[in-house]
C-alpha cells in the first residue's frame, strides 16, 4: 500500500529526477500558516464526509485564508491522478479505486453544511475511465443543485483528451455556472511541464463549451515563472480570446518539492499588474493576475464581478 505522505511514493515517476534548487520566496508571496476556528471547522467537515480537496493535495498557499472563511475546493474522483505534470503536487500513478458512486452526495452535503454561496469542484485526471469522469462531474453538479439550489457552481475539469468528444456535452448539459479548464502554461513549455496534454486540444475544449452553450461562463488560467516570456503570455491571451474565454487567471508557479519543475523566476507584482491591464485590453470580462492567484482563490467574489461585467457589457 502506497503512503501518499511520502514524496517518493506520492510521485514515483519523479523519484529519479535530479533535485532542482528551491529559491527563497520573496516577501510578496509569503503567507500565514493555516489555523483558527474557521479553518478547524472546515477541516472537520471535509474529514467527516471523507472528501478530498485540491487545497490540501496541491499544497495551495491560500488554504489558511480560504478555509478560515469556510471555502474549500472539492476534488472528486480520488486523490491519485493518471497524469504526471511536472508542476503539480497531486499524487500520480494508477488510481487504486473505481469512482465512488456516493461521492456526489457527500460533496453536496458538505456544500450545504458550509453554507457556500459559490463552490468550485475540480478533479484528478482519470484517463483509466472511458468518459474521463464526465458523468461523475454531471452527477456532482446535479447533487449540489438539489441540496443547495441557490449555490452557484464552478467546475475545473480535466481535458478529456482520450474520450469521445461527446462526453463534454454530458458536463455542459448539467449546467455549471462556470466551466474552467486551465491551459497552465504557454504552448512551448507543454512537452516538459504538461506532457500528457495538448495545448490546442485544451483551447478547443473551452471553445467547444461556448459553442454548446454561449451563455455559460468559461475560464482558464496559466502559471508564470516556469520559463515563459512576456510575448508568449500575450499570445496565450490572444488564443484564449479567440476561443471566447471570459475569465483569465494568472498566478506565480511555486515549486512543491525539489523533484518538481524548477522556478525560473519570481514575477513581480508590477509585472502581474501589467498582465492584468493587457488582458482587460484584449477583451476579457474578468482578470485575476497576482502572485497568489489560483483558479479558485476568491472565486465567489470573482464570479459576482464576472456576472456584473457581462450585464454591463450587454447594457442591462
Amino acid at each position: 500500500m502506497r503512503d501518499l505522505k511520502i514524496p517518493a511514493e506520492r510521485h514515483p515517476e519523479k523519484a529519479r529526477r535530479p533535485d532542482n534548487p528551491q529559491p527563497k520566496k520573496p516577501s510578496w508571496i509569503r503567507v500565514k500558516a493555516p489555523g483558527g476556528k474557521g479553518y478547524a471547522e472546515t477541516h472537520k467537515i471535509m474529514r467527516e464526509n471523507k472528501l478530498t480537496t485540491v487545497c490540501e493535495e496541491a499544497g495551495c498557499p491560500n488554504v489558511g485564508e480560504c478555509w478560515s472563511q469556510g471555502h474549500a475546493t472539492m476534488m472528486i474522483m480520488g486523490e491519485v491522478c493518471t497524469r504526471a505534470c511536472t508542476f503539480c503536487n497531486i499524487a500520480t500513478g494508477k488510481p487504486p479505486e473505481d469512482l465512488d458512486a456516493f461521492e456526489p452526495g457527500r460533496v453536496a452535503f458538505a456544500v450545504k453544511k458550509l453554507g457556500l454561496n459559490h463552490v468550485v469542484v475540480t478533479s484528478v485526471d482519470r484517463d483509466d475511465i472511458e468518459d474521463g469522469g464526465a458523468e461523475h462531474f454531471a452527477q456532482t453538479i446535479r447533487a449540489i443543485r438539489k441540496q443547495s439550489p441557490n449555490t452557484t457552481i464552478e467546475i475545473l475539469t480535466p481535458d478529456f483528451i482520450r474520450c469521445d468528444p461527446k462526453v463534454l456535452e454530458t458536463v455542459v448539459e448539467a449546467r455549471p455556472d462556470v466551466f474552467n479548464h486551465n491551459l497552465e502554461t504557454v504552448p512551448g513549455l507543454y512537452p516538459e511541464v504538461r506532457p500528457g496534454a495538448r495545448y490546442f486540444h485544451s483551447l478547443r475544449l473551452l471553445q467547444r463549451v461556448k459553442e454548446l452553450d454561449p451563455t455559460m461562463f468559461t475560464k482558464s488560467g496559466i502559471m508564470v515563472g516556469l520559463g515563459e516570456n512576456k510575448q508568449s503570455v500575450m499570445q496565450v491571451m490572444e488564443d484564449m480570446r479567440a476561443a471566447d474565454i471570459d475569465f483569465l487567471t494568472i498566478g506565480q508557479y511555486l515549486q512543491p518539492t525539489p523533484k518538481h519543475h524548477a522556478v525560473d523566476r519570481f514575477v513581480t507584482p508590477e509585472e502581474f499588474k501589467a498582465y492584468e491591464t493587457a488582458a482587460y485590453g484584449k477583451g476579457f470580462l474578468m482578470v485575476s493576475a497576482t502572485p497568489l492567484t489560483r483558479s479558485s482563490y476568491h472565486a465567489g467574489d470573482d464570479f459576482a464581478r464576472l456576472r456584473d461585467a457581462r450585464s454591463a457589457k450587454l447594457g442591462r
